[in-house]
């Protein structure tokens, strides 16, 4: 895109205050979609955010809008760079010795700061002109042509136009999470889960929601999670491998002050263990502490099994930017 055909397209763009958007989320498939009207990314295992410059001020939003200033610092002086009047979407993640988005070294990033980068998606206002009514392909190619950033920490991800199966056989080959496509004429859709944006993954695993946890001499021993299955809280596993005991103690200290008398699962108690003791009976539910469904964990599991629990399962961390009415059971990958 030249100068003139970006000023030009630039000035036929509605006017739109550069303020915070909820994120555009992707539904999660069985398949990838295949086709020439798809792109295909990298599924990055971080915590999304939306970036916002406006009149000189610069903020980094989680996608509840809750301030990522302080708790991710370098991205946010990073970021200085951004075009004043500007809001893109992406996530901050991670990254091991290797290059690879980790969500383990994300849940610390304390310790692991040198490690924390900005991958930059999509651009949704620029010069406080509304780009989301564009097409997909128009915006990034919009995006590559204004935003320049100094700094390392902060990149503009990348797309591929590939067969699917060289996607996942380039994903398989790095033991990354798996591939997020997006309809090349997609519109951004602020808050929506349209199906124009997809994730499929190679690992199975999802965000699932605590309702409840069995204590242990570390405070937690096992947490107890599900998802919402319209209105109902379904529950799913008793969670006891991923953690160490500083971790259970950390749990401990987040649900003590959500206690509940009342078990918020619709589907407790169960008549029968099952064939590998992934039930809630009446008598295990005696050694539960209820809790109010309001934490959401990243699982990582073997299986879902014929009766809609997890085999070996394994807790990989807290997601504090995921809204616990939101989470639903999700397609699996390959297993």
């Amino acid at each position: 895109m030249t100068s003139a055909e970006l000023e030009r397209t630039l000035n036929s763009l509605s006017p739109c205050p550069a303020t915070f958007k909820e994120p555009m989320v992707c539904l999660a498939v069985p398949n990838l979609p295949d086709g020439p009207d798809w792109l295909y990314q990298v599924k990055l295992d971080g915590y999304r955010a939306i970036a916002v410059k406006s009149s000189g001020k610069l903020n980094l939003f989680s996608r509840r809008r809750n301030s990522f200033n302080t708790q991710y610092s370098l991205v946010f002086e990073a970021l200085t760079d951004l075009p004043d009047n500007t809001v893109i979407d992406g996530e901050v993640v991670a990254l091991d010795e290797s290059g690879r988005p980790d969500f383990n070294l994300l849940q610390h990033y304390r310790a692991e700061v040198s490690r924390i980068h900005y991958f930059v998606f999509d651009l949704l206002v620029f010069n406080n002109r509304d780009l989301t009514r564009l097409p997909l392909i128009e915006r990034h190619e919009i995006m590559k042509s204004v935003l320049r950033f100094e700094s390392a920490r902060v990149r503009i991800a990348d797309h591929f136009q590939v067969p699917p199966a060289d996607m996942l056989s380039a994903i398989r080959a790095q033991g990354l999470e798996g591939v997020v496509a997006k309809r090349k004429d997609s519109r951004y859709e602020a808050g929506k889960r349209t199906g124009a944006w997809v994730k499929y993954r190679l690992n199975s695993g999802q965000e699932l929601v605590i309702g409840g946890y069995i204590p242990g001499t570390h405070g937690v021993d096992a947490i107890v999670v599900g998802y919402y299955r319209g209105g109902n809280l379904i529950y799913v596993a008793r969670v006891r491998n991923g953690f160490v005991p500083a971790s259970r103690r950390q749990m401990f200290a987040r649900l003590k002050p959500l206690l509940t008398p009342k078990c918020p699962f619709a589907n407790l108690p169960e008549s029968y263990k099952g064939r590998w003791g992934e039930g809630l009976t009446a008598a295990d539910m005696e050694k539960c502490f209820w809790v109010r469904p309001e934490t959401v964990a990243r699982i990582e599991f073997l299986e879902w099994t014929p009766s809609d629990h997890l085999r070996h399962s394994k807790f990989a961390g807290l997601r504090e930017d995921k809204d616990a009415r939101a989470v639903i059971k999700e397609h699996g990958g390959e297993g």
